[in-house]
């Protein structure tokens, strides 16, 4: 199972730019990248954050899918 966001489509529903989000959550714009391209899993707290960021529970934005080789 991999773990998934729905980031991206948040933030541009929001016309927030990435280098927005990175400032309001403290860390680089590089990072939001990375997380919204599910390169990178953010830590809980970060997670937490997000979720707090777009006023949604965690669960809504972030999502397990299944890995079709099972």
């Amino acid at each position: 199972m991999f773990v998934k966001n729905k980031i991206r489509n948040l933030r541009k529903e929001m016309n927030i730019t990435q280098i927005e989000m990175a400032k309001a959550l403290q860390i680089t714009r590089q990072s939001v990248t990375a997380i919204e391209r599910n390169k990178y899993n953010p830590s809980l707290e970060l997670s937490l954050k997000i979720a707090r960021f777009f006023s949604k529970p965690v669960e809504e934005i972030f999502y397990l899918e299944e890995d079709n080789n099972d």
